[in-house]
């Protein structure tokens, strides 16, 4: 074997704000990708099913369970497009100063958090 030198491992660097949001985007996209996917399929499926199935999705949407989903995936996509929105800031080569990094990487799931409940209040006050 020969003596070749390691990368850094997660035992070796401390976390930060920054790895979480990073570990974050990279979760709440697959979560649209495959809860948001399921259900998009689903919602098509009760649309060409007729008024008895989209009656059947309705009410299930609309339960509590289905509205805990639902919040779920708009809070995943507004914290996904928040710290898209920061990576996309990172590769044009800005951001990078260590408070600024730290700023937005705390701000960036606060941001879709606030969003999220800006969206659901719009939509349960009409």
């Amino acid at each position: 074997m020969a003596d070749r030198p390691l990368s850094p491992h997660l035992q070796i660097w401390k976390w930060g704000p920054h790895m979480l949001v990073s570990i974050l985007h990279r979760a709440t996209g697959d979560g649209m990708a495959l809860v948001g996917l399921g259900i998009l399929v689903w919602w098509l499926g009760a649309l060409a099913g007729g008024e008895e199935g989209y009656g059947d999705f309705q009410a299930l949407a609309g339960s509590p369970v289905g509205l805990v989903v639902l919040v779920g995936l708009s809070w995943a996509f507004f914290t996904h497009l928040s710290s898209g929105i920061r990576h996309f800031v990172l590769d044009i080569g800005a951001g990078y100063e260590l408070t600024v990094n730290k700023t937005w990487s705390i701000l960036s799931p606060l941001i879709g958090l606030a969003l999220t409940v800006g969206f659901w209040a719009l939509i349960l006050t009409k």
